[in-house]
């Protein structure tokens, strides 16, 4: 089955050139040149991407990414941005973008990172019972026994570290804010701030690295972390 993109982008010349791109490929491509007609089509249509330009006349993209999170539309959404929109893809981040690619892009990467945003929504739509173990080399995480070893070791975790690695491991690469993280471990009553989930990723770090140094959390500045597993 053929999946399912939502383009917003305002540039007529760009749109079309990269309806082409993205239809070669095989998916099937929808387009909106604005906020109002992004929202529509996002509320309307079943996709399984969206493709969002933050510059966009009228309603902004990062407004449109607002809206529809509010809404609980959970459609993964690629931010596409200039380099001069940093602020804005911070933000976008923060609430709920799944990744960006800064503009100008070559059409590699853009399909990269389209294909790795959706292999990774993939994974966290699996039952969870095909997710029990994660191997990443010398780490060991065995969800169903909450155990990991490093190394065929076996090393102690409090209680939240291991949520929160089992949590980011089981997307790896997927960047995560504070706040998401501190809902999703500890709870929309918790008390803390982002700092809480700092020290964690600080021990988790301490008990995870060792090989040649590698650092398993990649630390995206003003937004959060992500789960960095060592390249093969």
């Amino acid at each position: 089955m053929r999946r399912r993109l939502l383009l917003v982008e305002d540039d007529p010349t760009l749109r079309q050139a990269l309806t082409f791109n993205l239809s070669r490929e095989g998916y099937e491509v929808t387009s909106a040149s604005d906020g109002e007609a992004a929202l529509e089509a996002a509320r309307s249509e079943r996709l399984d991407l969206i493709l969002l330009d933050v510059m966009l006349p009228g309603m902004s993209g990062v407004e449109v990414l607002r809206v529809l999170r509010r809404e609980g539309v959970t459609t993964p959404v690629i931010i596409l941005s200039a380099k001069g929109d940093e602020i804005d893809r911070v933000v976008g981040l923060k609430i709920g973008a799944d990744d960006y690619v800064p503009k100008p892009f070559s059409r590699p990467e853009l399909l990269a990172r389209i294909e790795a945003v959706l292999r990774r929504h993939r994974r966290e739509t699996e039952e969870p019972e095909k997710r029990e173990e994660l191997v990443f080399g010398r780490v060991e995480i065995d969800v169903a026994r909450r155990e990991v070893s490093v190394e065929g070791e076996q090393i102690h975790l409090t209680t939240k570290e291991f949520d929160l690695l089992a949590h980011m491991a089981g997307s790896p690469g997927r960047i995560f804010t504070r706040d998401q993280l501190l809902a999703r471990i500890w709870g929309y009553d918790y008390l803390g701030d982002g700092r809480t989930v700092d020290v964690h990723v600080s021990w988790l770090r301490g008990k995870l690295r060792g090989d040649a140094g590698h650092n398993y959390f990649r630390t995206v500045r003003g937004v959060g972390y992500a789960f960095s597993p060592r390249s093969a």
